[in-house]
């Protein structure tokens, strides 16, 4: 990898730092190419992404960043699993996890906080930002439903005790 392929990564690295509302630092030793696609298919469907890059380059990228303080963490096999919703990535990896004991989760960076490997798992046990949109739609509909609801029950409530009248007069 020559000079300029560095500094174009380093740029695009730099780009998934800033723009990321999550990152996952994990060790991957010992997964398959398989395995590793799985993973990458899985995220891909959240809305993530999976990155493997050197360390160096990773840490060089991370100047100056609000994430910077996961260059700690970047020793060793690690991939960088990251997404802009600040939940999706960090479901992915656990989940990804617990079936797979060779992907270990180091930590991570949501926006300038830190993340330990206790704080990627609650994290990840967030509602995702769909859920959170269709329980706000859920809470502001309500009421309207309920007005809808106590409007109409006036006549609904005349139309049974007419209906139950006519049968009672039909049946006299």
């Amino acid at each position: 990898m020559d000079r300029a392929q560095k500094e174009k990564l380093v740029d695009e690295l730099g780009q998934i730092f800033e723009s990321s509302g999550v990152v996952v630092v994990s060790h991957y030793a010992g997964l398959t190419v398989a395995e590793m696609q799985d993973l990458r298919a899985r995220m891909r469907e959240a809305g993530g992404s999976v990155r493997v890059a050197k360390n160096r380059l990773a840490k060089i990228a991370l100047e100056g960043k609000p994430c910077a303080s996961i260059a700690d963490l970047l020793s060793g096999m690690t991939v960088l699993s990251y997404s802009e919703d600040p939940v999706a990535a960090a479901k992915v990896a656990e989940a990804y996890a617990k079936d797979n004991e060779n992907f270990v989760i180091l930590g991570g960076a949501m926006g300038e906080t830190a993340l330990d490997r206790a704080g990627v798992k609650a994290v990840s046990e967030m509602p995702s930002r769909e859920e959170l949109i269709a329980s706000i739609v859920g809470c502001i509909g309500a009421p309207a439903s309920n007005i809808a609801g106590a409007i109409g029950a006036p006549a609904s409530n005349i139309a049974s005790i007419l209906s139950t009248i006519e049968e009672r007069a039909e049946a006299a």
